[in-house]
């Protein structure tokens, strides 16, 4: 059966794991600089907001992931100031540890079925969804992208994840 689904490999983003409520991470880095907006909060686990200085995840109980593109690292890491944050809240650069799919497409929900446990359905995960899931027995991250998804996983597995996908559409 063929496929039309197109699997990109991303190049790298700029990533923090924020962990903190809410109310003690907005009142940090809204205290130490304005630029670059930090986008709103999502108001429901498991769901994601977008502005255009990033995307931020709610991906558990007081934790959250901030995706931004890459040339706005340091922009983002200068406003983070994580060397300096209150004990109350944790922020970690992890850029390098991801590796960011695309997979776009008419049948990009059937083939990202084929490696989830996750119901991908829109109804079931829309627009706004984002969750830490499997993908091939690995951890990973999925989110909806368009007529697609956005999937992470550990850099060491993405050589891996990238022959599963394309052996899953041959």
């Amino acid at each position: 059966m063929t496929y039309g689904i197109r699997i990109e490999r991303l190049p790298p983003f700029a990533l923090f794991d924020l962990r903190g409520s809410r109310n003690a991470i907005s009142a940090w880095t809204n205290a130490i600089s304005p630029f670059p907006t930090m986008p709103t909060f999502p108001t429901m686990p498991n769901s994601l907001t977008r502005a255009k200085s990033g995307e931020l995840y709610h991906t558990g109980p007081n934790r959250w992931l901030l995706r931004a593109p890459l040339d706005r690292e340091i922009e983002w890491e200068r406003k983070l100031d994580p060397a300096n944050a209150p004990p109350e809240i944790s922020i970690v650069k992890v850029s390098d540890t991801q590796t960011f799919f695309r997979l776009t497409g008419t049948d990009a929900e059937q083939v990202a079925s084929i490696g989830c446990p996750l119901d991908l359905h829109n109804d079931a995960f829309n627009s706004h969804a984002v969750s830490f899931t499997e993908f091939f027995g690995v951890k990973a991250l999925i989110l909806r992208w368009g007529d697609g998804f956005d999937l992470a996983v550990e850099q060491s597995f993405g050589d891996m994840i990238e022959d599963y996908l394309r052996r899953a559409i041959i």
